[in-house]
C-alpha cells in the first residue's frame, strides 16, 4: 500500500469496489495556463475528454489531472476531482500531487547533470562517495558503480528493505539504509535479472549529495526544479498552506473515498525522497514532458544530449508479460535510469509510474513521435492506471485499435476473477485474538536491518511493535494453526503472517497474507532473533 513502484507494469490489478459517488469537475480551459503552454483554450475535447471521464466513472476517482503532448505541443490538460474528497476543493492545474517513482527520472537527471559537469561518472564506484556502503557480498561491494543503483539489478530481492521507507513517518535515516544494506540477503546474481528496489535510489541520492557538495534536495531544486522552470514542484521541507493548493490520498471504504495519512502543516523532508518524494503539479509535469520531447537550446544546456541518451537507453532487460504480449504486441522491455521502456504497436515509448499509498501517476513518452502524456490521481487507482495507461498509449500507437476504457477495465477485472486460490489472500474471519497466556513468544526481538520489535501484552491481547516504524503496530491473531499480525490502520500495511521457530534463541520470520501483495511489505526478508524478555 506504501511503495513508490509496486510491480512491473500490464499485470493485472484488483479494482477497489464501491458505489458510484459525485465528482467536482474542473474540465480545464484555464486561459492563463494554456496560454503558458502554447495551447489555445478549448471547453471541451472531444478525444480526451470521454476517455478521462470514463475512467472517473468507472473507478470513483476522488481527483484527478492529466496532460497530452502532440508533435511537441500541450493539447489536452484537464482536471477532474477534489484535492479532498467532498471538500468542494477543486483540482486545478497547480494542485500537488505525489508523483511518487516518477521522482526517479528526476533524480537520474540530477545525477546526469553533476555527470555533465564533470563531477561524477556513471562507472564511479558507489564506495568512491560512500565509502561507509557494505552489500551482503564484499565483491558486490567493491564493483558497484554508480550505473548499479539505478537499473535494479543489484540482486537485492524486489522491494527489499522498503519496510525502512514505508509506511511512514519513521525514524530510519538515509545512513540507517546504507548500513542496514549489507544485512539483506541477494535474490539473485549481482547484474543478472531485474528486481525492482526502492533503497539504491535513496543511495542514489546520497551519492548526488557527496558529489554536488549539498543535500539531495537543495541539489533537486538548484540543479534541476529551478533551471527548468519548475516552480511548483517540492521536495524537502515545505509548508503546505504557504504552498497551498496539495492533493491528499485517499483509500476506498464502504463506497467512500476517505483521505489517508492527510499532511500536517509541514511537510518534511523523508529518507524516500530520491526514490520518491517529489511532488509536482500538472503545468510542471508536462513542462518536464517537454523538456525530454522538444529541448530547447537552453534545456541541452542544462542536460547534453548524451546524457539524455544514456538516461532513456536499455541498461537491464525487464520480462515481458503475456498481457504486455497480447495488448501491445511488445517484444522488449527493459530498464534505463529512471525510466522504463519498450515496443508497443511497433512504436518506441518510455515511461514511468509511481505509486505511494494513494497516489498514482504515470508519465509516458513517444520520442520518435514527440508526443506524449502524464496524469496524476490521489486515490486508490491500481486498475485505473492501467486502463487510462492503455487506452492514451493506443491513442498514439493503434489509433484504430477500437478497445477503449471499458473494455480494458472488464479485462483487468476477468483476469482478477481468474486468480488461483493460491493466490488470493486467506479469509481472515474467523481469526480469534490470541490472549497472552496462551502465547508463548513474548518478547523483544531485532533484526539486523530493521531492528526491534516488541511482542509483548496489552490488556487481553498481544501487540507487534516496531521501534523505528511506529506506524507499524498491530494486534496477534490466530487462524487455524497459524499466528498473523492485523495492523491497527488499515491504511499502513498488508496484514501478516507470524511464524516463530523454536531455538536458541527463538526465531521469527513473516509473511505477507496476500500472496501477490504490494512487494514493499518485504516481510520476507526480516528474521528476528529474539534478544529479551517484555519491557
Amino acid at each position: 500500500m506504501h511503495t513508490i513502484e509496486r510491480r512491473t507494469p500490464a499485470l493485472p490489478y484488483r479494482r477497489p469496489s464501491g458505489s458510484r459517488k459525485r465528482f467536482c469537475t474542473v474540465a480545464l480551459g484555464f486561459p492563463f495556463l494554456l496560454a503558458t503552454l502554447g495551447v489555445a483554450a478549448q471547453p471541451a475535447n472531444p478525444t480526451y475528454d470521454p476517455i478521462v471521464d470514463a475512467v472517473v466513472a468507472r473507478y470513483q476517482l476522488p481527483g484527478i489531472a492529466v496532460g497530452v503532448i502532440e508533435n511537441g505541443q500541450v493539447v489536452y490538460a484537464a482536471t477532474r476531482g477534489e484535492t479532498v474528497a467532498e471538500s468542494g476543493q477543486p483540482v486545478t492545474p497547480e494542485t500537488l500531487f505525489k508523483i511518487a517513482s516518477n521522482s526517479k527520472a528526476m533524480t537520474t537527471a540530477l545525477l546526469g547533470h553533476l555527470v555533465d559537469a564533470g563531477r561524477l561518472s556513471w562507472d564511479d564506484p558507489v564506495t568512491k562517495y560512500l565509502p561507509d556502503l557494505r552489500m551482503s557480498d564484499p565483491w558486490v561491494t567493491k564493483n558497484m558503480r554508480v550505473a548499479d543503483l539505478l537499473t535494479h539489478s543489484s540482486g537485492l530481492p524486489e522491494g527489499g528493505g522498503d519496510l525502512m521507507l514505508w509506511p511512514e513517518p519513521n525514524a530510519f535515516t538515509r545512513a540507517d539504509i546504507i548500513h542496514g544494506l549489507r544485512y539483506i540477503k541477494p535474490g539473485y546474481s549481482f547484474r543478472s535479472q531485474y528486481q525492482y528496489d526502492n533503497l539504491l535510489y535513496v543511495v542514489a541520492g546520497e551519492v548526488a549529495a557527496a558529489a554536488g557538495g549539498a543535500p539531495y534536495e537543495t541539489l533537486m531544486h538548484r540543479e534541476v526544479f529551478e533551471p527548468l522552470g519548475l516552480s511548483r514542484c517540492q521536495v524537502g521541507t515545505w509548508g503546505r498552506d504557504a504552498v497551498g493548493n496539495v492533493a491528499q490520498p485517499h483509500y476506498r471504504k464502504d463506497g467512500r473515498n476517505l483521505v489517508m495519512r492527510e499532511d500536517g502543516p509541514t511537510i518534511p523532508a523523508i529518507t524516500s525522497d530520491p526514490a520518491g518524494g517529489i511532488r509536482c503539479d500538472l503545468t510542471d509535469m508536462l513542462s518536464w514532458a517537454k523538456n525530454w520531447l522538444v529541448p530547447t537550446p537552453t534545456q541541452l544546456q542544462w542536460l547534453s544530449s548524451t546524457q539524455r541518451q544514456v538516461l532513456q537507453s536499455p541498461h537491464m532487460l525487464i520480462p515481458v508479460s503475456n498481457q504486455r504480449r497480447t495488448w501491445d504486441h511488445s517484444h522488449v522491455m527493459a530498464y534505463g535510469y529512471g525510466w522504463r521502456m519498450a515496443d508497443v504497436d511497433g512504436q518506441w515509448v518510455v515511461w514511468h509510474t509511481g505509486t505511494l499509498g494513494g497516489m498514482y501517476s504515470m508519465l509516458a513518452l513517444l520520442p520518435d513521435r514527440k508526443s506524449g502524456f502524464v496524469f496524476m490521481i490521489n486515490g486508490e487507482a491500481e486498475d485505473a492506471r492501467t486502463v487510462l495507461g492503455e487506452v492514451l498509449t493506443k491513442h498514439f500507437t493503434a489509433p484504430g485499435d477500437g478497445r477503449g476504457v471499458t473494455w480494458y477495465a472488464d479485462a483487468l477485472d476477468h483476469e482478477a476473477a481468474q486468480r488461483p486460490a493460491a493466490a488470493r489472500p486467506p479469509d481472515t474471519s474467523a481469526a480469534t485474538t490470541v490472549k497472552p497466556g496462551a502465547f508463548a513468544w513474548s518478547g523483544r526481538y531485532r533484526d539486523p536491518w530493521f531492528g526491534q520489535i516488541t511482542l509483548c501484552p496489552r490488556g487481553d491481547t498481544v501487540q507487534w511493535a516496531s521501534l523505528k516504524s511506529p506506524h507499524m503496530h498491530g494486534t496477534v491473531r490466530q487462524l487455524g494453526k497459524r499466528y498473523l499480525v492485523h495492523w491497527d490502520d488499515p491504511a499502513v500495511d498488508l496484514d501478516a503472517w507470524l511464524d516463530p521457530h523454536a531455538g536458541s534463541p527463538p526465531t521469527l520470520t513473516m509473511a505477507k497474507l496476500d500472496p501477490l501483495g504490494d512487494f514493499s511489505s518485504d516481510y520476507e526478508d526480516l528474521h528476528f532473533e529474539r534478544i529479551g524478555g517484555c519491557p
